[in-house]
């Protein structure tokens, strides 16, 4: 969704390999019984490396700017807008990391490092605006019920008139569903504070991974007849899920925000594990596999490679998101 509103304008596994993941996939339900009660969600304090590393300051300071916002929204919506793409523009002529348009911009840009210029190419400037102008919209729609936050995003998908006229959320699918995927997406934004709930697909997510083992990787590999049946890491970790009736998207970067992110501590069979040269930016993770327990996932590691146990506890290993439904319907189809 960008600004373009009327409003807006203005290895083969061995018998005792596969044994050892078959009692993990039952230990998923068994966890999961044993956490009903804990502790989900999150703190709106961003998790590690979920923003690039250039922009995580931003971020932090200008997602505080008023009670609407918070670092992990703002984070949501700049990713959903560009993929924290500085040079991106979209054919309706949005611009830069926010996707602000033209008219917007005019109005409602800032110069937000004080350099004396407002510049919709400069994240300095276009992270603080995106800020600000959820901030102005916030206090348009202030008196309207309902929850504050909710009453801003409508206000920025369908214009605050909408949002004052129905006396909050317009009845509007568009608008309902830009609020429920940018809160969404606040999640897999915000680091935890406490363990979040396992998720139910995930023993057939590991189950359909098993079943790969000992297949040669194949670069681009999605397991199709004209691919041999054959994956490479985040083909295999798509197919898995969706195996299970949840679409994840094709790269691992992406599946990334497929959810909430727990800690080494807090892995579960069934989460996605990724790797990255870069530890500060989710953006730079080039590997994903299925967590099975015991520090092992099963992935499809590179050419010349088969898909395998490997070992997480790498140099490299940036972090682990735990899949959910929600999670993985928000994802924007390209960034």
């Amino acid at each position: 969704m960008t600004v373009r509103k009327a409003w807006i304008v203005a290895g083969a596994a061995t018998a005792a390999g596969l044994s050892f993941v078959m009692l993990l996939v039952v230990g998923v339900f068994v966890v999961a019984g044993n956490l009903v009660n804990g502790v989900s969600g999150g703190s709106k304090a961003l998790a590690k490396g979920a923003v690039p590393a250039a922009y995580q300051d931003l971020v932090q300071k200008w997602g505080n700017l008023c009670p609407a916002i918070n670092p992990a929204l703002l984070a949501a919506q700049l990713y959903q807008e560009s993929g924290f793409n500085p040079k991106a523009q979209s054919p309706a002529a949005a611009q830069g990391i926010a996707q602000f348009i033209p008219g917007t911009w005019a109005t409602h840009g800032i110069d937000g490092d004080g350099d004396g210029d407002r510049d919709v190419w400069d994240p300095n400037d276009a992270i603080p605006s995106a800020a600000k102008y959820d901030c102005t919209l916030a206090k348009y729609v202030k008196d309207v019920p309902g929850n504050p936050t909710h009453n801003m995003l409508a206000s920025y998908n369908a214009g605050a008139y909408a949002v004052i006229k129905y006396g909050g959320v317009p009845p509007y699918k568009e608008t309902q569903n830009y609020v429920k995927t940018i809160t969404t997406l606040e999640e897999s934004f915000a680091a935890p504070v406490g363990r979040v709930d396992p998720s139910e697909q995930a023993a057939g997510a590991i189950d359909f991974a098993q079943k790969q083992l000992g297949k040669l990787y194949l670069w681009g590999g999605d397991g199709t007849a004209e691919d041999g049946g054959r994956f490479d890491c985040s083909g295999l970790t798509k197919a898995a899920y969706e195996s299970v009736g949840i679409s994840l998207p094709r790269v691992a970067n992406d599946q990334y925000n497929a959810g909430p992110h727990p800690s080494r501590e807090e892995l579960l069979p069934g989460d996605l594990v990724f790797f990255s040269d870069d530890l500060t930016n989710s953006r730079a993770i080039r590997h994903v596999g299925i967590y099975v327990g015991g520090g092992y996932m099963i992935d499809a590691p590179r050419t010349g490679a088969v898909i395998r146990f490997d070992r997480i506890d790498t140099p490299d290993y940036f972090g682990a998101t735990r899949v959910t439904e929600d999670g993985a319907k928000a994802l924007p189809t390209a960034v």
